[in-house]
């Protein structure tokens, strides 16, 4: 969730952190600050909003100078964000400091032992305890990481934390618990981050730290040991990402960006997984044999926000296609609730930084009851890829809006590929599944079809931007469109909404509809689409402002719609990949036109790696 950057190396590390740190800006934030190590001293600079604001407060460059710094962007937990909350957090002597992302669970009981050794504290954080302990433990250990050793034995909960120190100004020390760091490795130079896309364009070559790990770096190269010193040997990932893909190049924001990379990122998520040849798919990361995914009797989807929407949308298709009970969990509830996971149940968890906590913590809970896990994530070499017994990369590339949209196809496109898979596995026939593959191959095309109709979108939006409620509805697979259509509009442009089956709209929130009520209907044809325009016909009896989301040619619909966006037809179980476009720029424009700021909106973070 934080932004974690450390640097050692040859040159000035100011300017360096805090251009990482503009890169970590898409994960969210509400403070920033950095330190390096400058004449011997401790030089500490920290400002509450954007990373403009503390690029401000740096003095003259000529006055900032040293080669071992560290920054950070904080997203809020305890304590309010301002800056002596912020990070670096600095002990009592201003000889050590600290960054940190995570939550220290057992902070109170540690802070109350400092404060009585003489400590003092000047934040209301749970970090500011870190630093005072590596403080305390420096009395008597003789190197950095030794004290910082000593202290994590002490701390409950997650961390990824980087420590610098005037007493050893040649080093950075990191250490890893539940929360991502990675060691870029340059030309005589080193990064720590929290993420590649921080230091790409400096190195290319990674290690991903785990858990339990603690990295000491000097300007003579690095050293990976346990916490209990044991040595580890690292692996070094290379890292292929086109510098491009963190850029915005023509657009206006990450975010629409994205929105129009998806032809591609769909194809990227099915390209060499398709076997015309037996009319299925093949996803070889599953590490399953065509007999253990025969025996599967039940699979488990389990993931959070945007990325639960998508397992909504494969619990129908896969049970649709494939026969295959489906249940569908928050990851957040999953993994408290003592869940039931039968013999040949097949648990796949879904998150798009493959880093969120709560999927994480659901993934061990899993694994604990004896399930095979598979993880359908987006970042290779993610906690989440590692720790899983198998599973598929869907391959969208770095994704730097908050609120997700390609991530969210490609996940969806997966799990259509799972479904043909495990459906020819059993009922599903040679000439269905065929249908399918060739229908999902044109799907990017029928996507690039509804882009080209962005301007009109957007005149759509500006017709209910000044909404302070709005509703979404759907049916069937579609459904889980319209709670993802109502999650983007609320995520960007704080306008409420909500997302509910058409059908069960006048089981409540019709009390809720007036003439000033936008409500956003998916209504493709398909085997429900009589069910939902009688749905709709309710709507219209109440005044609302109606937008639907129809197939192309859709007369019928028009005649009752204050507006319709049209999209190409296809099989009813690829909808979603099709309906979910236009709430995108929807949403999208409705945030513009009312001047957020769409790649980065309020309270959100990118990656939720705390509970």
């Amino acid at each position: 969730m934080c932004g974690i950057v450390g640097y050692i190396g040859k040159r000035n590390a100011m300017p360096i952190v805090v251009e990482a740190l503009k890169r970590l800006e898409y994960r969210g934030y509400d403070s920033s600050g950095c330190g390096i190590i400058h004449d011997g001293e401790l030089l500490v600079i920290k400002k509450q909003g954007k990373i403009v604001e503390l690029e401000r407060a740096i003095p003259d460059p000529a006055k900032c100078t040293g080669v071992v710094g560290i920054a950070h962007t904080r997203w809020a937990t305890h304590g309010e964000p301002n800056e002596e909350n912020a990070h670096p957090q600095v002990d009592c002597t201003h000889k050590l400091a600290l960054v940190h992302n995570g939550i220290i669970e057992n902070y109170k009981p540690l802070k109350e032992k400092l404060i009585q050794l003489g400590h003092e504290f000047k934040s209301q954080t749970d970090t500011e305890v870190l630093v005072h302990l590596v403080e305390e433990f420096l009395k008597t250990e003789v190197c950095l990481e030794d004290a910082v050793r000593e202290a994590m034995k002490l701390v409950e909960g997650t961390y990824g934390l980087v420590v610098i120190s005037t007493r050893f100004p040649d080093k950075l020390v990191a250490v890893r618990k539940g929360s991502p760091l990675i060691l870029g490795i340059g030309n005589e130079e080193y990064f720590i981050t929290s993420d590649v896309s921080a230091t790409i364009i400096h190195t290319n070559k990674v290690i991903y730290l785990q858990d339990g790990e603690i990295c000491t770096v000097t300007h003579n190269g690095f050293d990976i040991t346990t916490l209990d010193k044991r040595n580890v040997k690292p692996v070094i990932s290379t890292v292929d990402w086109d510098i491009s893909a963190i850029e915005k190049g023509e657009f206006k924001h990450f975010m629409l960006k994205e929105i129009f990379e998806q032809p591609i990122t769909i194809e990227n998520a099915y390209r060499g997984r398709i076997n015309e040849q037996i009319s299925s798919t093949r996803l070889g990361g599953l590490n399953l044999s065509n007999n253990e995914l025969r025996r599967i009797k039940k699979i488990q989807l389990v993931a959070c926000g945007t990325s639960y929407h998508a397992g909504l949308i494969g619990k129908y298709i896969i049970e649709d296609l494939a026969r295959i009970p489906v249940e569908i969990e928050y990851a957040s509830e999953y993994r408290y609730r003592n869940p039931i996971v039968p013999e040949d149940t097949l648990v796949f968890v879904i998150s798009q930084s493959g880093e969120t906590a709560d999927t994480l913590a659901a993934l061990r809970e899993a694994k604990a009851k004896g399930a095979m896990v598979m993880g359908i994530t987006n970042v290779v070499g993610s906690t989440i890829a590692r720790e899983s017994d198998g599973g598929t990369y869907i391959h969208a590339g770095s994704e730097i809006g908050v609120a997700s949209t390609k991530a969210f196809t490609s996940q969806v496109t997966i799990l259509v590929l799972l479904a043909i898979l495990l459906g020819r596995m059993r009922n599903l026939s040679p000439i269905k599944g065929l249908e399918y593959i060739s229908e999902l191959v044109n799907i990017p095309t029928k996507v690039e079809k509804i882009l080209t109709h962005n301007e009109t979108i957007r005149q759509i939006a500006q017709t209910f931007m000044n909404a302070t409620n709005a509703l979404y509805l759907g049916r069937g697979v579609n459904f889980p469109v319209a709670l993802e259509g109502a999650l983007k509009l609320k995520e960007i442009s704080y306008i409420h909404a909500e997302g509910y089956p058409a059908a069960e709209m006048k089981h409540g929130p019709i009390a809720l509809i007036d003439a000033n009520m936008p409500v956003i209907v998916v209504a493709p044809k398909d085997p429900l689409y009589d069910k939902v325009f009688s749905n709709l016909e309710e709507v219209r009896a109440r005044k609302a402002r109606i937008i639907t989301i129809a197939t192309e040619g859709d007369i019928q619909l028009k005649s009752i719609s204050e507006n319709v966006i049209y999209i190409p037809d296809t099989l009813t179980n690829l909808q979603p990949l099709l309906t979910v476009i236009p709430l995108q720029l929807l949403a999208y424009h409705v945030a513009d036109l009312r001047g957020l700021d769409v790649d980065q909106p309020r309270n959100l973070a990118k990656s939720v790696t705390v509970e």
